[in-house]
């Protein structure tokens, strides 16, 4: 393809699995990165040149009728409260200096009782457009004109939600297997939640694509219960995104290799945090084989990028060379960049793929 493209061109028909001009490429910088090396995150970005992706908030709120959810901060820990008139239940999470992010430290449902409720919880959800939201949206949008693909999370779905937040991955297996119509029903209420949230999203976001959250993995769920639970609820997301022309990714980060075949049936565009060995078990070329018309957005991890800028770039070479074409490929860091990489080998690396040839 002749002619330069801009970031949002590059990144959109990557997604859509049409020709670029080069390889786009996508360093996952966040708040550890910025705090090791002292500047804000998107001038890493400036000076790498990097093919990003940012969010923008979404445009819909959830309104309780006859429940209601109270947040308390105290410094680096987090309590939240889940109120109905059966009960309330009580989630702690801990923010992480390290790695700048919140982990769980107590799941609120740990009971039968504890599913009744948050299912009492869920029901009593109405999800609303809210125009505020959607000129807050519209002007990050503008502001990143045509330097940034721009995503909104829409969120993710219900037993992957429940092994993360809700349960706990040992006591989300248990509750399921003890108290399977019960959870389903609290996956029933959560589902039908996304499900608006998606409609609304595909009709006003002013975002270039979707995200779901997912954070799939065969270290957490089987494939026999991805077939079960996830695939049908992604299966609609996606089909109200497509019907609307809108992109969708599905953020996928950890172990694949078994899910590939049902992931190639997916009506999705893309795989975020396509992760290989030894953080992941899936290559790009294992992807392309199984999802030939899916854009793989990934292909290297945390470890990768621990080396040297040569060793790099000859990790990515090796794997490029492993695909029959370079179309639909996405290159990043799959999860977020080590804080230890050195922002000049990410550069260094970035201007070989700015010159690789690539088969488009």
């Amino acid at each position: 393809m002749s002619g330069q493209m801009t970031v949002k061109e590059r990144a959109k028909a990557a997604m859509e699995m049409k020709p670029v001009d080069r390889l786009p490429f996508w360093p996952k910088l966040d708040e550890a990165f910025r705090k090791k090396w002292g500047k804000p995150v998107p001038q890493f970005h400036d000076y790498i040149g990097s093919d990003r992706v940012i969010g923008i908030n979404q445009v819909f709120r959830e309104v309780h009728k006859n429940t209601s959810v109270e947040i308390k901060n105290n410094g680096n820990k987090k309590e939240t409260l889940f109120i109905t008139k059966s009960g309330t239940l009580k989630q702690k999470n801990q923010f992480d200096e390290a790695s700048q992010a919140w982990h769980p430290m107590e799941f609120p449902i740990k009971t039968k009782t504890d599913i009744e409720i948050m299912t009492e919880w869920y029901r009593d959800i109405e999800v609303q457009y809210d125009k505020d939201l959607y000129e807050k949206a519209l002007a990050v949008c503008k502001d990143a004109g045509n330097n940034a693909l721009v995503n909104c999370s829409i969120g993710e779905s219900s037993l992957m939600y429940f092994v993360e937040w809700l349960a706990g991955v040992e006591q989300a297996h248990y509750l399921l297997q003890d108290y399977t119509e019960e959870t389903e029903e609290l996956f029933a209420q959560i589902h039908k939640n996304l499900l608006k949230k998606m409609e609304i999203s595909a009709e006003h976001s002013p975002a270039d694509s979707f995200l779901m959250v997912e954070n799939t993995s065969t270290t957490l769920i089987s494939p026999t219960q991805y077939e079960k639970y996830c695939f049908p609820q992604i299966s609609q997301y996606g089909e109200i995104a497509k019907s609307r022309g809108r992109l969708i990714m599905v953020h996928m980060c950890g172990h694949l290799k078994l899910l590939l075949p049902q992931l190639n049936k997916l009506p999705v565009n893309a795989f975020e945090a396509f992760t290989p060995p030894s953080v992941g078990n899936t290559t790009l070329a294992d992807g392309r084989k199984a999802c030939p018309d899916k854009c793989l957005i990934g292909g290297t991890n945390a470890v990768v990028w621990l080396g040297d800028a040569q060793s790099i770039i000859n990790y990515m070479e090796e794997a490029l060379a492993a695909l029959p074409h370079h179309r639909g490929i996405y290159l990043s860091s799959a999860g977020v960049m080590p804080p230890r990489c050195e922002p000049q080998t990410i550069k260094t690396v970035k201007d070989w793929i700015d010159g690789y040839k690539g088969i488009f």
